[in-house]
């Protein structure tokens, strides 16, 4: 069982949050915003200059080989990582940094907070508490972090674990549901907190193909109601499928972008053809 305060950092919130204001923008601002963003873990660069932006609605799915700097990117931009170099704005506002390179850290707690408590992220690795039923997975970051009416939140809850086609799982234990069924559960509680957008790194990739396609569905469904998300994915169907936008990352840079049937279509450069040819079937 994971510590309380370890289990919030998996979810990328911290624990006795409460609700706070968010920045009130317009549609053109974007949700998430990065730019050239540098990110190195000791001498290893593995982001260097990165530039991406999601905004209300969009969809922006990040391909690219393993080592690419997919998962990175998105830990750097709900500031699980420190990057060493570059901006990151949450709806027009500035991340605020202090110290610079290997040294370089947010300075404002509070506002990483509210930037992390609405960017839900969903892991590839389900993160479900195992002494707890599905509902009371759901229920417990919007109560201990958010401070919210225990019956709402139990209404939204149940709300969204139906939404998601587990509404009859709610008593369930964890072990009790297979591997889609718990990402489900894991998308249920990102959805729980009311994020402005959700991060998913790698959602289908631990599951078998038959549950692989549960999940994807619930994807396609939330990206049919015009939820922000960032998706990191070895899915070229589902990014095809649900994107807006889709970015090729290679070597910590973006190679190519652009609309989906462009990237995964008519690619422009060798290296996102090679690929392209190693990950979609013939």
């Amino acid at each position: 069982m994971l510590h309380s305060q370890a289990f919030y950092a998996l979810l990328g919130i911290c624990e006795g949050m409460k609700n706070a204001a968010c920045p009130v923008t317009d549609l053109d601002t974007p949700v998430i915003e990065i730019r050239n963003l540098h990110k190195s873990f000791g001498e290893l660069e593995v982001l260097k200059g990165v530039d991406i932006a999601a905004r209300k609605g969009d969809v922006v799915s990040l391909i690219g080989s393993s080592g690419s700097g997919k998962s990175t990117l998105l830990r750097c931009a709900n500031l699980l990582e420190n990057s060493q170099q570059g901006e990151i704005l949450f709806e027009g506002e500035p991340v605020i940094w202090k110290g610079t390179g290997l040294h370089r850290h947010p300075a404002d707690r509070k506002q990483v907070t509210r930037i992390r408590t609405n960017l839900s992220m969903v892991f590839q690795q389900f993160n479900l508490w195992s002494h707890m039923t599905v509902l009371q997975n759901v229920m417990e970051a919007p109560l201990t972090v958010l401070k919210r009416d225990r019956a709402e939140v139990e209404e939204a809850a149940r709300g969204y674990l139906a939404k998601v086609g587990i509404g009859d799982k709610c008593d369930a234990w964890p072990a009790q549901l297979s591997g889609g069924q718990q990402q489900r559960a894991a998308i249920a509680r990102a959805l729980c907190m009311e994020p402005r957008a959700l991060l998913f790194d790698e959602p289908t990739s631990a599951l078998d193909p038959e549950l692989e396609q549960e999940v994807v569905r619930v994807i396609r469904a939330l990206a049919e109601e015009g939820r922000t998300m960032i998706i990191v994915t070895h899915d070229m169907r589902m990014a095809g499928d649900v994107s807006d936008h889709v970015i090729f990352l290679h070597q910590g840079r973006i190679e190519e972008e652009g609309a989906p049937a462009d990237i995964l279509n008519r690619p422009q450069t060798e290296r996102l053809r090679q690929f392209l040819s190693a990950t979609v079937p013939a």
